[in-house]
């Protein structure tokens, strides 16, 4: 297969005959800023031959970057893939990759409007999202207050007590609801609760109380504090506000040293997802 078969090919599985040009051309949403995220999926760190089918990689490769926008409150638009394949990627592989991607878009109205393709000796694949928000309405980490209820959209581990085979679900509703409620600070949990709560209490200069975790079924509280890849979203709300159906308190943010997390009285340390970690 050559490279402009491929391209072809995936223009067929995606259905957006469009594919094709040097660039794309984007037409921004009068009176809202663009969210724009890119996330990595590469073999032998996020996914495996023979563990992980090609559909299940496709889906997990848009989901991350989606999580990403629902955290900010954003509305999707768009999405760009770039593939590096490695050998042992025949088409076969390949067009179960673009379904399932495919699929996840169709699902959430994301186009995809472009990409590049390469050879490597590992496989991995770069995707970027783009939505956007109305101008001064998106969600950040960094405006929580003392005094505001910590939230998350669901029970927490089971990606990590699955060993990372199911795939994520990205909470977009929760995060239109979130921004139509002016959460204050908002996160996704893609590398464990007890690291990207230090993340957002960071960012927000307090410290935060965490008095209980839901725990997903089959998991452990290790699952939940630390496993990563939940794509659930971590959320603060002032005590006047009620957050949406279905979601769960866990604590609050506190007054004290900024990024500092307490969990039932003890100190919690920042431990989750790192690629770059020795343990």
């Amino acid at each position: 297969m050559n490279e402009l078969d491929l391209i072809r090919a995936i223009a067929r599985w995606s259905g957006n005959t469009l594919i094709g040009d040097d660039c794309a051309i984007l037409t921004p949403p009068r009176g809202r800023q663009l969210l724009v995220t890119t996330d990595m999926l590469v073999e032998g760190i996020h996914f495996r031959f023979g563990v992980h089918s090609a559909h299940d990689c496709g889906w997990k490769a848009l989901a991350r970057g989606l999580s990403d926008i629902a955290a900010m409150g954003g509305d999707l638009h768009w999405c760009f893939v770039s593939l590096a394949l490695s050998p042992a990627t025949d088409r076969e592989w390949l067009a179960g990759f673009y379904r399932g991607l495919t699929a996840l878009a169709r699902r959430h109205g994301v186009s995809l409007a472009g990409g590049d393709l390469t050879r490597s000796a590992q496989l991995s694949a770069d995707v970027t999202v783009i939505g956007s928000t109305p101008t001064g309405r998106a969600l950040t980490r960094s405006g929580g207050q003392a005094g505001d209820r910590l939230y998350v959209t669901g029970p927490l581990g089971a990606l990590a007590a699955s060993g990372y085979s199911l795939r994520p679900e990205p909470r977009l509703d929760t995060g239109l609801r979130l921004r139509r409620l002016r959460a204050t600070a908002c996160i996704d949990i893609s590398d464990g609760l007890s690291l990207d709560l230090h993340r957002l209490a960071l960012a927000s200069g307090v410290s935060a109380r965490i008095d209980e975790v839901p725990i997903a079924s089959g998991a452990t509280l290790e699952h939940a504090l630390r496993g990563g890849e939940d794509y659930e979203l971590l959320f603060a709300l002032p005590p006047s506000k009620r957050p949406p159906k279905g979601c769960i308190r866990i604590g609050s943010l506190t007054q004290g040293k900024p990024g500092t997390v307490s969990f039932r009285g003890k100190r919690l340390r920042a431990q989750g997802w790192d690629p770059f970690s020795s343990r």
